[in-house]
């Protein structure tokens, strides 16, 4: 029997719980570690303490413990070249290098990727200052987007739908409200459709499709208020449907693949594609070169086969042996939020109750944002927790989903009652 391996998975947010979760259950796995892991990882695996932004602490780690294979989960360490200096050190990592997580680092990147090799987006362009990104926010057909080019944990984008509100993101995002990442501004069409989530094992061109979800970014009820890293999240997606999927294989994800191989930077990971299913066919929104959160945790109770092997073989160019396969059920995640968020909300605040919110079979719960304090878990985010559950529709798992949230006691937190309202309204038309 092939040696089993032991895996660092580097991330403490409710993606590494879900991707720690599928690995854990690999008989491929000696040992597995999570750094820093959260109140919910010490359940399936080993929670370390490491500074991903210091290369050589990562490197002494993977040797002093004999770590096979590193798990990148966030993206900052990826746009940071992490999985660059691991390749140098002849380290095995999943996660693109640097140069090629720019494809989710800047905005700009990726537009003018698919500007060049005609990938189907919105009309953008792209700014330093303010003057110029006002005067062509000007001659635009309300509403439009205004994006930060860089990293801003799925908040930087706003949708205006006057010149003043236009003029009023350019200036915000100019004037600091997302950090370095609005040292430049893109500003594009508004695209109308339906936006789905859309996965992909890549690497170099070789490509290997995995399942199609939809999130819910808005913090309120029918897509109302501020956006958010995400409230919940279902799969499958009933828009990628098997021709659609093809389309999107075909006029998105391959041209993507061999794009980035045409520009010298091939992409080693998975391609998650944000898209906007037109009238015309699927445009691309943006790409993030990692799992998405909330969509992951819904995708990996799903998921039948064995997740570490999936990971594995995108790393070593092994995609072609792959035959990745699927429950037939529905899966939700729904997320439990700390009251404020995405602005202002407490820390530290009690949770009881999770071991009886998860007892049904079908029931599965991922930690975000949480701590373990002497066997009390408390909050420590501001997405807290994800309760998913698994069903034979979208309608049944959204009540399950539900049903196991009024079980656990959290008087600090909120969620969204209506995850999966598309799809539950799909449904009872058919019904």
């Amino acid at each position: 029997m092939a040696k089993k391996l032991n895996v660092l998975v580097l991330g403490g947010g409710g993606r590494e719980h879900a991707l720690c979760y599928g690995i854990a259950k690999s008989a491929k796995l000696a040992k597995l570690y999570v750094a820093p892991g959260n109140g919910g990882t010490d359940n399936v695996a080993q929670s370390v303490i490491l500074d991903v932004k210091n290369h050589l602490e990562i490197f002494e780690f993977v040797e002093a413990n004999d770590i096979d294979f590193v798990v990148i989960g966030p993206e900052d360490p990826l746009v940071d070249g992490l999985a660059t200096s691991l390749r140098a050190a002849e380290i095995l990592c999943f996660g693109p290098n640097g140069d090629a997580a720019q494809i989710e680092g800047s905005k700009g990147f990726m537009k003018d990727l698919c500007r060049e090799f005609n990938i189907p987006t919105a009309k953008y362009e792209r700014f330093k200052d303010a003057t110029n990104a006002k005067l062509f926010a000007a001659e635009m057909d309300l509403p439009i987007v205004v994006k930060a080019d860089g990293l801003s944990a799925g908040k930087g984008v706003i949708i205006a739908q006057t010149i003043v509100e236009a003029d009023a993101a350019i200036d915000d995002i100019f004037g600091g409200m997302f950090g370095e990442a609005g040292a430049e501004v893109v500003i594009e069409d508004f695209m109308t459709g339906e936006e789905v989530s859309f996965f992909a094992l890549v690497n170099g061109t070789n490509v290997m499709p995995m399942i199609g979800a939809q999130d819910h970014k808005a913090v309120g009820e029918g897509d109302t208020g501020l956006n958010t890293g995400g409230m919940g999240a279902y799969t499958p997606a009933p828009i990628l449907d098997e021709a659609m999927t093809k389309r999107v294989m075909d006029e998105i994800i391959h041209p993507t693949a061999q794009a980035m191989v045409k520009r010298g930077i091939p992409f080693e990971g998975v391609l998650f594609a944000g898209l906007m299913i037109t009238d015309d066919g699927p445009k691309l929104i943006e790409y993030n070169a990692r799992f998405g959160d909330p969509e992951i945790q819904a995708i990996m109770v799903k998921l039948q086969s064995d997740m570490l092997e999936l990971l594995l073989a995108t790393a070593e160019n092994r995609l072609d042996e792959l035959d990745i396969k699927w429950s037939n059920d529905n899966v939700m995640n729904v997320v439990l939020a700390a009251k404020g968020y995405p602005l202002n909300y407490d820390k530290g605040t009690k949770i009881n109750n999770l071991d009886a919110a998860a007892a049904p079979d079908n029931i599965t719960i991922f930690h975000a944002g949480t701590k373990n304090i002497d066997g009390q878990i408390v909050a420590n985010g501001g997405r807290v927790l994800n309760i998913v559950a698994r069903a034979n529709s979208v309608t049944e798992a959204a009540k399950q989903a539900y049903n196991a949230i009024e079980a656990i006691d959290w008087a600090d937190g909120f969620c969204r009652k209506d995850i999966g309202h598309r799809a539950i309204a799909r449904e009872s038309t058919k019904n």
